[in-house]
């Protein structure tokens, strides 16, 4: 059967970081070892109450069970467009300016498709969630990485950008909060985006996943809240570390209305919308009780001081993360980031991520996910302790 072949964009393609990191646990939990992982950052706690109940109402009426609209439910697109309005001061018009996804990770990935060429340029925040690169790979382009380095705060510096690159540049991925650095951009930054994107006509697009999940008092704010953003950038949400919903599959995208029109062109003739039930649920997400969010954030920055205090205590460098639930944590002397999360899994049973699986800028670096229960994170701490670095 060696004329059965991938093509050659599957042939671009490293291993998808996270199967990998699977491939590697099975390997020692076959030989008995307790893992403890804190690999993948999947929450688990479960969905709050009120959100099932939805659900359950939902799935039980016969209009549900057909196909949805490609574009997403109206109720749902005005319950987002009141939810960024809430949350951001943003105005979006729900018909023309939002759209639903089968999660953010899908709409991230169908984006390119609409709005580069063979050839074209996307400029990717690295170390970064891996579908941006990804993404450009599917539809034909090529990425220019941007490092993301700790002198910068982990925030891309967009004045290095050599000038030949930022005017072939056709969309430009950031992500903030970020994903693995836990970074937060702030106003000042964002205002260099849009001006960026504006000199050079590229496409801005937004991954604001995290902006929910934040700590002491911080409230991370939306590229959106720029003067102009919406004229450039589209940014794309989720409600799966929100609200518990990662199986779900239910997310968002908004802004400007032509790269909406694109994205919703291409779902259109890819995918059939999100089930309906599931959009519903979401309704009650957005605007219902929001006391759940803070009993998760509480939660999380518990378990974010017990980790930092406890890897402060054995010798390990980091900085407490003012958002997201991970912990970029440098490397021990003497040590890579694969090395080192070879060392932990199979010396300690815990499973971590290595920086340079999200691009080589994330070299020197592990992450560390806070989605497992106090007791255990307390048992990682003393297993970390014997590690032996």
């Amino acid at each position: 059967m060696d004329w059965i072949q991938p093509a050659d964009r599957l042939k671009q393609l490293p291993p998808y970081l996270f199967m990998e990191i699977d491939r590697l646990k099975v390997e020692v939990q076959a030989k008995g070892v307790d893992i403890i992982d804190l690999g993948v950052g999947d929450p688990d706690l479960p969905t709050p109450a009120h959100i099932l109940n939805r659900l359950n109402q939902a799935a039980l009426d016969p209009k549900n069970h057909r196909y949805p609209s490609y574009s997403g439910m109206n109720d749902f697109r005005k319950v987002v467009a009141s939810w960024y309005q809430r949350r951001f001061n943003v105005t979006l018009d729900p018909e023309k300016e939002v759209v639903t996804l089968i999660g953010s990770k899908e709409g991230i990935a169908h984006f390119p498709l609409a709005f580069l060429n063979p050839g074209d340029l996307a400029l990717v925040s690295s170390p970064g969630y891996p579908v941006y690169h990804i993404g450009t790979l599917f539809a034909g382009g090529q990425s220019y990485f941007l490092p993301l380095l700790k002198e910068n705060r982990f925030l891309p510096d967009l004045s290095q950008i050599p000038k030949e690159v930022a005017g072939r540049g056709k969309i430009l991925f950031l992500n903030y909060p970020n994903n693995p650095t836990a970074a937060v951009a702030d106003r000042v930054f964002f205002e260099q985006v849009v001006r960026f994107a504006r000199e050079n006509q590229v496409i801005v697009a937004h991954d604001a996943a995290y902006s929910e999940i934040a700590y002491d008092g911080i409230r991370p704010m939306s590229f959106l809240e720029i003067p102009g953003a919406k004229e450039v950038g589209i940014e794309f949400h989720s409600l799966s570390k929100t609200y518990n919903m990662t199986g779900w599959r239910i997310g968002f995208a908004v802004g400007n209305p032509l790269l909406i029109a694109g994205l919703s062109r291409i779902k259109s003739n890819i995918d059939s919308g999100a089930a309906q039930a599931i959009q519903w649920a979401g309704i009650d997400a957005l605007e219902g009780p929001q006391d759940c969010l803070t009993e998760l954030n509480a939660i999380y920055q518990k378990r974010r001081d017990l980790m930092v205090a406890g890897l402060k205590k054995i010798g390990l460098r980091l900085e407490a993360p003012k958002a997201t639930f991970y912990l970029w944590v440098e490397v021990p002397k003497g040590y890579t980031s694969t090395r080192t999360t070879a060392h932990l899994l199979e010396q300690t049973g815990i499973v971590t991520t290595p920086g340079n699986g999200f691009g080589d800028p994330g070299e020197g670096y592990f992450r560390i996910s806070l989605t497992v229960p106090e007791d255990r994170l307390e048992e990682a701490v003393v297993r970390l302790s014997k590690a032996g670095f």
